[in-house]
């Protein structure tokens, strides 16, 4: 969501949270990312003069307070002298910013960032971790484009969580353990407001991202009534759902017939459905061979045949795990090369049963078993 105004433009989104299984209610969970790109207003040039002013303390006693600070800032066309707040003195100390460097200052938010040193103090030393930059062209007060990352989780945090007073209460409120605070569904449907105004105003553009749900019979029959309600916002991203389920109860919907991909027939109604093919043996054996490659692994053309079958018959995920306890009997058989071949296959699969055949065991044994 790109918002502009006179000095600056940003992006904004609106995002909700899935309450279901295994995922925080109160935002905790997965927090999303997000962008922040504009233009700001900002003050930039190499440092020529930095001088604190101090006055009388208002609150009495023999200490003395920063008033302002003086600073002269040099750029490719000229000089320009700043009467500055004393709260960005202690941004300037944060960044130890001394005579010589090149810094920038934000207009609107009094951020310094240091850029570098001056490359006209580059011979002052012979070896030095300093990285010299040019001085700075055109005017000291310039348009300065500022990207920013940020999380929509903090944005969450920041309008639940408005920051206290500075009055006693509130300060030992902070020094306290801070309390879990919740994103409602009335702040998230107030941003909501101030983000269709911007589009109606012409002044936002929407960006909708993509929300990827794997396993998603995992989620309940509340996180699918919610999901189902937030694709109805024209705000909501493009979501991509995986399952890997046939016909499956939904969880906490027990009492309900069986669901495809336990999904809701009612979501599943507005799903477009890629169908999906096993692989076939040309293609089980070249991801073979790209496992085998990878973990750089030496394995026979017979025994490579033989774990592609297995890959064709049983699972291609238990194929690839045999792999690695089939190299470590190669080196226990004292094969050439470490050189894993069809005894060593064969020996794996009789170590290590695959779902099915475990499934079988366990019922042939049943009666002995309790």
């Amino acid at each position: 969501m790109t918002t502009s105004t006179h000095d600056r433009s940003s992006r904004t989104a609106a995002h909700s949270h899935i309450k279901g299984l295994g995922l925080s209610s109160d935002g905790r969970a997965t927090p999303s990312a997000g962008g922040f790109v504009g233009q700001a207003a900002a003050r930039e040039g190499e440092v020529t003069e930095l001088t604190p002013e101090e006055a009388e303390n208002p609150l009495g006693g023999y200490g003395r307070t920063i008033s302002h600070l003086l600073i002269t800032l040099k750029s490719a066309k000229g000089t320009k002298k700043l009467r500055l707040d004393p709260s960005i003195y202690e941004a300037i100390q944060k960044e130890r910013v001394r005579l010589g460097d090149v810094i920038y200052v934000e207009a609107n938010t009094g951020a310094v960032k240091r850029v570098g040193r001056s490359d006209a103090y580059a011979t002052e030393f012979d070896l030095e971790a300093e990285e010299y930059v040019p001085i700075p062209k055109g005017d000291v007060h310039k348009k300065k484009e500022i990207v920013q990352d940020v999380t929509l989780h903090d944005l969450d945090v920041a309008n639940a969580r408005p920051q206290g007073g500075q009055d006693i209460m509130s300060m030992m409120g902070q020094l306290m353990k801070p309390k879990k605070t919740e994103i409602t569904e009335k702040l998230r449907l107030e941003i909501n407001k101030v983000v269709n105004r911007y589009i109606d105003q012409g002044i936002a553009d929407l960006v909708p991202g993509v929300l990827f749900i794997d396993e998603v019979h995992m989620l309940d029959l509340e996180a699918f009534t919610f999901l189902n309600r937030a694709l109805e916002s024209p705000l909501s991203p493009l979501v991509i759902l995986a399952s890997n389920r046939g016909n499956t109860h939904i969880r906490g919907g027990s009492n309900l017939p069986p669901s495809a991909h336990g999904i809701p027939t009612d979501l599943l109604a507005r799903l477009l459905i890629i169908p999906t093919h096993p692989y076939g043996p040309a293609e089980i054996k070249s991801i073979i061979t790209t496992r085998v490659t990878t973990e750089k692994l030496d394995i026979s053309a017979a025994a490579k045949d033989k774990v592609s079958s297995l890959g064709e018959k049983i699972s291609l995920r238990y194929a690839l795990q045999l792999l690695a306890p089939a190299s470590v009997l190669a080196e226990v058989n004292g094969r050439e090369n470490k050189q894993i071949q069809v005894d060593d296959v064969d020996e794996c699969q009789d170590l290590f049963l695959d779902a099915r055949r475990s499934a079988q065991a366990l019922g042939e044994t049943n009666g002995y078993i309790s």
